[in-house]
């Protein structure tokens, strides 16, 4: 290329001006439309309150939306289907004491930032594409400040795994509780074991609990072998954690739906109540 020919600075003309040909459009696309489905679905289902569980058939099968259910209607830790402190005026769901915690993870993880700035924020829409701004928006001022918070929701996320973990294993017992009841395999059981699985991988690959084990150490080999191991174990499933993320989030709202077929309950989606 001569030093006479033009330069494709983005930003230069145009909201996206870039000299890009290919549909590079595509994927901040099909991230936007995959995020806000899942968003737009956990905050209905959120809001719904009731037939997040099913126990047809000596069944018990929770749905991890809900888990766990510190109040509610179906055994909720407390005894209490609402919190006395909870404002009569405002709507109460089960769900609102516990969502936030996944959902603070998932939102301010290293992956779906870069994501979802692109996707939402055009913060760039993709490489060599011109940004809709002139300024730089960084994580040093509100609201994006918050985002720092990611290592401290990586406590309360691992929490939830075990939480999760123990609900698919209560759901290996029927008519009963473990070792009291029938122990068999139903396809809830399969469900729930998955949803485990694929969240326990996302979040067991994430890059702040990778720091956490050694990435702050300037050479690994010198840590010992259990932390080494450990450490390789999390790079492992962090060199896939896009796929982890999607998977495990695709899972966690098809689980949920599962569940409310199974209570016949799906009409606050499918056919507006």
């Amino acid at each position: 290329m001569s030093n006479n020919a033009p330069c494709a600075i983005p930003g230069d003309e145009g909201i996206f001006a870039t000299r890009r040909t290919d549909w590079w459009w595509v994927q901040p696309l099909l991230v936007a439309l995959g995020l806000g489905t899942a968003i737009i679905y956990m905050t209905l289902a959120a809001f719904q309150g009731t037939n997040y569980y099913y126990d047809g058939n000596g069944a018990n099968y929770l749905s991890p939306l809900y888990s766990p259910e510190f109040y509610g209607t179906h055994e909720p830790i407390f005894g209490i289907e609402k919190p006395t402190f909870w404002p009569d005026q405002l709507p109460f769901s089960p769900a609102f004491l516990i969502l936030w915690a996944p959902a603070g993870f998932r939102l301010t993880c290293y992956y779906y930032r870069g994501t979802y700035y692109k996707a939402f924020w055009a913060d760039p829409p993709a490489c060599s594409v011109g940004e809709p701004r002139n300024s730089y928006w960084g994580e040093n001022s509100m609201p994006l400040i918050l985002q720092n918070l990611h290592r401290y929701t990586l406590y309360f996320a691992i929490i939830i795994i075990f939480i999760l973990a123990y609900d698919a294993w209560l759901s290996m017992w029927f008519n009963g509780k473990p070792f009291e009841g029938d122990f068999g395999i139903g396809v809830g059981t399969i469900v729930l074991t998955l949803n485990v699985i694929l969240l326990g991988g996302y979040t067991f690959g994430c890059h702040s609990l990778r720091h956490l084990i050694g990435g702050y150490a300037d050479r690994i080999v010198k840590k010992p072998k259990i932390q080494q191991k450990a450490y390789d174990c999390v790079s492992c499933l962090n060199k896939s954690h896009m796929k982890w993320a999607w998977f495990s989030l695709f899972w966690v709202c098809f689980t949920d739906v599962y569940i409310r077929f199974l209570a016949d309950k799906l009409d606050f989606v499918l056919l507006g109540g």
